[in-house]
């Protein structure tokens, strides 16, 4: 089975980098199943249901969130949408699985690609963010609920010790744990020990000419003053990230993991 997981999508300037790059993607190279952050989809900060579909109608099977999932509220109403419908489009949503009981939304879906069953966890990190439940037990309980072999799991977290520990946590027992959220892309991409595909950031599919997707003078000038300002989405040097990775669907193992970053078109035009 091969997976194309997609890194946080920021912005205009990331969605329209989907467009450009994933169909090419996928005509190079076989991909049964596609995932993607989408938390800073709308704008660097959110996403809506317009997105949600925007990003659907570009072939992406499940999006994961993160800490700005609540950014934009008609996100909330679209979570409260998928409760009692297992076929609502809502459910290939995700927001973290260690979320406080009873927040909207779901934290794992379970697919199929092709006749090959998979699932998708969404869990985020404790240390520098929102205290919610403990991620690494939310995972035990959802590792232990799931048939599925091949198993991918976003680490939506801020410190890379975190999602190391995550990563050596769940070597064996998932497919892959791929770190999101600081949108730097590392240079630690690996297979585990017991086979599970690594890589503690996979960047950002947005712009680089920025501080992590802000126009670069905004957020210099509130490091100058400690004054706040309202952030807005870059626009040049975008590139699209994510990671590639092949599996055995008879035990969900990572045979082989790649480190993407495609350079797109420059310039405000974006």
């Amino acid at each position: 089975m091969r997976i194309l997981f997609i890194g946080d999508i920021f912005g205009r300037p990331g969605r329209l980098s989907v467009r450009e790059h994933l169909s090419a993607f996928v005509k190079q190279r076989p991909v049964d199943l596609v995932i993607a952050n989408a938390e800073n989809a709308a704008g660097g900060f959110g996403l809506t249901p317009a997105i949600v579909e925007e990003l659907f109608e570009q072939n992406i099977d499940v999006l994961t969130t993160g800490n700005h999932v609540w950014d934009k509220r008609e996100i909330i109403e679209y979570f409260q949408s998928a409760n009692g419908n297992p076929h609502s489009p809502a459910r290939r949503v995700l927001r973290p699985a260690n979320y406080p009981a009873g927040t909207p939304g779901v934290g794992m879906y379970e697919g199929r690609a092709g006749d090959v069953p998979y699932a998708v966890i969404n869990l985020q990190g404790r240390v520098f963010l929102p205290q919610n439940d403990d991620p690494f037990r939310v995972a035990d309980a959802l590792l232990a609920r799931t048939k599925a072999n091949v198993v991918l799991v976003d680490m939506h977290a801020e410190a890379t010790s975190e999602k190391v520990a995550m990563g050596w946590y769940l070597d064996g027992r998932a497919t892959a744990v791929l770190g999101t959220h600081t949108h730097i892309p590392t240079a630690d991409t690996r297979i585990l020990p017991g086979g599970t595909a690594y890589q503690t950031d996979v960047g950002m599919t947005g712009p680089y000419d920025s501080v992590i997707g802000v126009q670069k003078e905004l957020v210099i000038q509130r490091f100058l003053t400690n004054m706040p300002a309202r952030w807005e989405s870059a626009h040049g040097d975008v590139h699209f990230c994510g990671v590639y990775l092949e599996c055995d669907e008879s035990n969900g193992h990572a045979t082989a993991v790649e480190r993407i970053m495609i350079p797109g078109r420059q310039g405000a035009s974006l």
